[in-house]
């Protein structure tokens, strides 16, 4: 499947379950990334918006690039009233933005995807002298014995859950990827979710089971299951730790 139509099916679900970004990382944005009032910045592989939607009211510019045509309009209807977000449908190695446009590169929950040589060289053509890049993920904790219920589940049920999981990623690709020192800074993030709001979260997933595939039917038996035994007034929480890379990509 070209990765850029994984969500084409989830984007009501992602829009309504995906976590967002806590208000510390974005002020560390502002404070380590010069992600001022005046910075243009693009938010590349924008999804639905979540992140985009956070950085419009810090920023003079953001320009928000996802290639998924759903997606992109799921975003433009969440910033409709945003006067200062631009729209691209291309990609992260091919972003139809100018050369020498931008301050700061964000990507949330995307890097992963990437062709990442060619995204190196697009974020080399775009950024300002001095500008910086931000690979972002909510990395989900299993810090719970529902979490760890809910991760066993995924890695029985899931065909493709260990090939597309971010956290193959390892320290020699962030290594080859920034060029001199780069930062790993960390964030708490949660969300509380009724039962349906559990299944929603695990639908949002591109490694979640087909609906009415016997994996989507044991995994979502086991999230029932889970839940009852573990929920609280009616609740559980899913905690993450919001992980942030930052550097330069230009070279000496």
């Amino acid at each position: 499947m070209d990765n850029s139509e994984r969500f084409s099916s989830r984007v009501e679900a992602y829009v309504k379950y995906r976590p967002g970004y806590p208000a510390a990382m974005l002020d560390f944005l502002a404070r380590e990334l010069a992600m001022g009032p005046k910075a243009q910045v693009a938010d590349i592989g924008a999804g639905t918006g979540i992140l985009t939607a956070l950085l419009a009211p810090r920023v003079a510019r953001v320009w928000a690039v996802e290639p998924n045509d759903g997606m992109r309009a799921a975003a433009e209807a969440l910033l409709a009233g945003a006067g200062n977000v631009g729209w691209s449908r291309g990609s992260a190695e091919a972003t139809g933005l100018a050369a020498g446009s931008v301050d700061l590169i964000t990507v949330a929950q995307a890097f992963h995807w990437f062709d990442r040589a060619a995204f190196k060289a697009e974020c080399r053509r775009l950024l300002r002298p001095g500008g910086r890049v931000a690979l972002i993920w909510n990395d989900r904790l299993c810090n719970t014995p529902f979490l760890q219920a809910y991760e066993a589940g995924l890695r029985a049920y899931s065909a493709d859950y260990e090939e597309v999981n971010h956290r193959n990623l390892g320290e020699a690709d962030f290594r080859a990827f920034f060029e001199g020192e780069y930062r790993l800074s960390r964030f708490d993030n949660s969300q509380w979710f009724d039962l349906d709001g559990v299944l929603g979260r695990f639908n949002s997933s591109s490694y979640a089971p087909v609906a009415g595939t016997r994996a989507h039917d044991e995994m979502t038996a086991l999230i029932r299951r889970e839940f009852d035994r573990h929920g609280v007034n009616g609740q559980i929480a899913f905690h993450y730790s919001t992980l942030v890379y930052s550097g330069r990509v230009e070279g000496d």
